[in-house]
């Protein structure tokens, strides 16, 4: 018999889930975007602000790890050839340094640079997985889709950066898809602090239309019980 845990004090209404079909998908907690002399530096960004939820997101993988939840790491990244990157994406947004270029950790944005690497403080396990993606949503020409489906998961819970970017974007897509999504509010992060607000707004609204969103103690709290 499945146990359903809940979190009573989630948004817009309690949320319930089967901890035996939930998933852990962090996006996109890459060197390139949180670290100093990164892409999301060099776009003019404050990237201390993405920093703050290291800690929290550190606890959030903890939890799920110490329960036994699948965990899925995400990167946003381009093939070398740059055969997967559109010009259209490329020239977007005027950065000092565009997709593809040398950075101060290779070249920006491309696979198996460092700057492409997930943080050591959230490096993944060997046996969790890491889809690399070369659009917003994790979904996109990815075998995501098909990695949950043998793992039979239902329920998504997201965390990782940006809120009102890659996080949403992954977030409809799963929403598209037939999963129910709780975004863990303390544990995702924009540059832009009004975006979060409003992307939390937005996915809870008329009655999750996207999803729920709960703190990282209340998600623990859940699994606890």
């Amino acid at each position: 018999m499945n146990i359903m845990a809940e979190i009573p004090s989630a948004l817009p209404f309690a949320f319930a889930f089967d901890p035996a079909t939930t998933a852990l998908i962090v996006i996109d907690m890459q060197r390139d975007f949180i670290e100093p002399g990164g892409f999301g530096a060099s776009l003019g960004n404050d990237v201390s602000l993405l920093q703050a939820i290291v800690p929290t997101t550190a606890r959030l993988i903890k939890t799920c790890r110490d329960h036994g939840l699948p965990i899925i790491h995400t990167r946003e990244c381009h093939k070398p050839d740059l055969s997967d990157l559109p010009p259209a994406k490329r020239n977007r947004g005027n950065p000092s340094l565009l997709i593809g270029d040398p950075g101060p950790m290779g070249r920006i944005l491309i696979a198996g640079e460092p700057g492409a690497d997930i943080i050591p403080e959230l490096a993944p396990l060997d046996t969790e997985l890491v889809v690399d993606k070369p659009g917003k949503g994790a979904f996109y020409t990815t075998q995501l889709g098909e990695h949950l489906a043998q793992l039979g998961t239902k329920t998504l819970i997201l965390a990782g950066v940006t809120t009102e970017v890659c996080v949403q974007t992954t977030m409809r897509e799963a929403n598209d898809r037939g999963f129910d999504c709780l975004l863990i509010e303390d544990a995702t992060e924009s540059y832009f602090p009004a975006f979060k607000t409003a992307t939390l707004d937005m996915i809870r609204a008329q009655g999750a239309i996207v999803g729920w969103t709960a703190t990282s103690a209340a998600f623990a709290e859940a699994l606890h019980d």
